[in-house]
């Protein structure tokens, strides 16, 4: 029997298979498409994302494929300048195509042991006591512990579970595309930037060799998203907005994406759960999107791991529904929020201005850079420290950084005092000794997400503190 399942091998779910492999957790990605995406859909990783590229070895290989922007402009387009001292070593958004992002994933989940299917489409599933019975569209039956969902927006996982997908339908559809223009680039980047100054939710970028990312509103909304537009739409509606269609030729893909915004509401029904798009979707404003199915991910991944290892301790598994919920249901207000201050009438563009003039605010302009880039995030894990619930940033110490500890997605104490032990949990949590000036707490217990589950020097609280995230000492 397969230890899990993983139904869709986009960012989401080979984030997870690598997470799973890490402890060993035999693992099968199912994906329906052939051939990987081509075209480019996301076009970057936030702070977070990166950090936990950076948390688990990764990230030299992203920055190696990628390209460096400064922070700022994202919520609703507002162009404002990072705050000073964000907390994060990785003040910056990694531009990098999803292909690129999805191949590096794959590459990752195959040298930890994942076994990757492509052309293999999900038609049916049940469970029992015991495991997961999946049906495959060539009649083919696999059996699984657990599978989860990484499927998508119109998931066939969440479907297939009657999960509810409560939200509002798309308002506005949007045009997106990679097609070469007919006219120099200084045309282009003239007309753009004219076009911008009333209308955010228009642009063309240059790819390289006279190929661009198109992106333009639709004429309205369509009831099926699978049909593609086509390139006469386009430039239909590039004369609409700007004056001219720029003589695109030559699409590479066309596609077209609405507004809408839904969320599950449950992310586990027993052996079976949701993550990424198949449990949340949202406009596309911030950028969020595949930053968030990245996070969804690493926070379920050492979970369902405990859970087919045999350690989890009571409702551990469940604690990813009740954390990632939240965090997605705060996105969704805030892509909602961000899509009304794109609207063109006058009552928007009112509090656009507003809003503007606040966030010169620095406090205010962190909030929102911290709610977009999701470092702000914390877990409630009750009362105590200010730090509890939180992820910690990459911090300095006398023997390096405390990222580099992270690598093999187990727990960690990092102990200044030490006096304190995690016999018992040697298996599940490193212990180290160290510490430095950027660590102003006598010690500290990390989940393999990198989020603080106990501050303090006391060896029975941290006891608690073992037992509560690691299940009982072996």
């Amino acid at each position: 029997m397969i230890d899990v399942i993983i139904v869709g091998g986009g960012p989401t779910g080979l984030m997870l298979a690598a997470e799973l492999r890490l402890h060993g957790v035999r693992v099968l990605v199912l994906e329906k498409e052939a051939e990987p995406a081509g075209y480019v859909r996301a076009l970057g990783l936030h702070v977070r994302s990166i950090e936990v590229m950076d948390q688990r070895g990764l990230l030299e290989r992203f920055l190696a494929n990628g390209r460096k922007h400064p922070l700022g402009g994202f919520f609703a387009g507002l162009a404002k300048p990072a705050p000073d001292r964000l907390d994060t070593t990785h003040p910056y958004v990694l531009g990098i195509p999803q292909p690129v992002t999805d191949r590096l994933l794959a590459e990752r989940a195959t040298e930890l042991g994942a076994e990757i299917r492509r052309g293999h489409e999900l038609v049916g599933l049940s469970q029992d006591e015991e495991g997961v019975t999946a049906e495959l569209a060539d009649g083919t039956r696999l059996r699984s512990r657990y599978l989860v969902g990484c499927d998508g927006g119109r998931s066939t996982v969440r479907r297939l579970l009657g999960v509810a997908f409560p939200g509002e339908p798309s308002r506005n559809d949007t045009l997106l595309g990679e097609m070469e223009v007919g006219v120099p680039p200084e045309t282009v980047a003239a007309v753009v930037t004219e076009v911008r100054k009333t209308n955010l939710r228009f642009g063309l970028g240059p790819f390289g060799e006279g190929v661009y990312r198109v992106v333009v509103p639709a004429e309205g909304v369509v009831e099926d998203r699978s049909a593609p537009p086509s390139l006469e739409e386009f430039k239909r509606q590039l004369r609409v907005f700007s004056g001219t269609d720029f003589g695109v030729h030559s699409p590479r893909w066309l596609s077209r994406f609405g507004d809408a915004t839904r969320q599950a509401e449950r992310y586990r029904t027993g052996r079976v759960l949701l993550a990424g798009d198949a449990a949340h979707i949202h406009p596309p404003v911030g950028g969020q999107g595949l930053n968030l199915g990245i996070q969804d991910a690493f926070n379920l991944g050492w979970k369902l791991a405990a859970e087919v290892g045999g350690w989890a301790p009571e409702g551990l598994l469940d604690s990813y529904h009740t954390e990632r919920h939240p965090v997605a249901a705060d996105v969704l207000d805030n892509t909602r929020a961000q899509m009304e201050l794109l609207s063109t009438e006058p009552g928007p563009r009112s509090v656009r201005r507003l809003l503007s003039e606040l966030m010169d605010f620095e406090e205010v302009n962190r909030y929102l850079i911290e709610k977009i880039v999701a470092i702000g995030v914390r877990y409630d894990f009750g009362g105590g420290h200010e730090l509890l619930g939180r992820r910690m940033r990459d911090v300095a110490l006398k023997n390096g950084r405390l990222y580099e500890l992270t690598h093999e997605g187990r727990g960690l104490l990092l102990d200044q005092t030490g006096r304190l032990s995690v016999a018992g949990w040697e298996g599940r949590v490193d212990h180290v000794v160290d510490g430095g000036e950027e660590l102003d707490v006598p010690a500290v217990l990390l989940r393999p997400d990198g989020h603080v589950a106990w501050v303090g020097e006391d060896q029975q609280e941290l006891v608690s503190g073992l037992s509560r995230w690691f299940g009982a000492a072996g």
